[in-house]
């Protein structure tokens, strides 16, 4: 079975290579191609814009009437996957959000859209950041009461436009949750005094064009342990979106996780 696709931020780094790697899958075919008011791509073929040859398809802010997608896959921005929302409940097709940064209303609006389709929410789709993930739990949970100090640091290219990452803030929760208690605390400067016990330290840096790193440190008096996950290229990410959407195509609403999609 096919599984047609919309893809919302259809011009951007993670948007092409979306479509570059969908079109190299005889199970996937994009149908459509979003972007915001006022890309200069619009009215551009997504084909001829991602270095394919003309698709036919050209790049709209609005997803035509004639066009019905099985899911729409979302790396964008806040506000890009708050609108690709409306349209996605208007008419009751699955999304996939990769896009991070989300206040907490925005985060509130996505939960309480699950009641009525289908909802991939994911703040890193990688098959080994997943089972990192999988892993972080039990390992914050062993070493639980056992004086370890954690500091979370995340590295992403010059252009990112939220800090911490998502994914680092996924870890910290995860972690907070094992522990039962982790105040997270931004960066130190200053004079700042010895480190609380229990305080989660996190750690943004911006550079070049790394893809995203993120390591996860437990050190106490003695020793240490470091958990990290390198991102080589977008595929990873591009990947795992598409396996999300074939995944979520003709499933009941609801909200789903990468760990249901990889059976972790």
């Amino acid at each position: 079975m096919i599984t047609r696709l919309a893809i919302n931020g259809a011009c951007g780094r993670m948007g092409l290579r979306l479509i570059q790697l969908a079109r190299e899958d005889a199970e996937l075919a994009v149908i459509a191609a979003l972007e915001r008011a006022h890309h200069p791509c619009l009215g551009h073929d997504i084909g001829e814009v991602a270095g394919l040859g003309r698709l036919g398809i050209p790049v709209a802010t609005s997803l035509p009437l004639s066009e019905r997608p099985d899911v729409i896959v979302d790396f964008s921005s806040p506000e890009g996957t708050l609108q690709v929302l409306r349209l996605a409940l208007d008419r009751k097709i699955a999304l996939v959000v990769g896009t991070t940064g989300h206040s907490p209303q925005q985060r509130e609006e996505l939960e309480a859209a699950a009641h009525h389709i289908p909802l991939l929410v994911s703040p890193n789709m990688s098959l080994a950041m997943n089972v990192l993930m999988v892993v972080l739990e039990q390992v914050a949970r062993l070493l639980k009461g056992h004086d370890f100090d954690v500091e979370i640091v995340e590295m992403h290219h010059r252009f990112k436009k939220d800090a911490p990452s998502g994914t680092a803030l996924q870890l910290a929760k995860i972690i907070q949750e094992q522990l039962g208690f982790g105040e997270v605390r931004h960066g130190r400067e200053g004079v700042t005094g010895e480190k609380p016990r229990g305080e989660i330290g996190m750690h943004a840096v911006r550079a070049g064009d790394i893809v995203g790193e993120h390591l996860v440190l437990f050190s106490t008096l003695g020793e240490s342990l470091q958990l990290v996950h390198r991102a080589h290229s977008r595929d990873c990410y591009a990947r795992g979106a598409l396996l999300a959407a074939k995944f979520l195509a003709q499933r009941p609403p609801g909200r789903y996780c990468m760990r249901d999609v990889l059976g972790l």
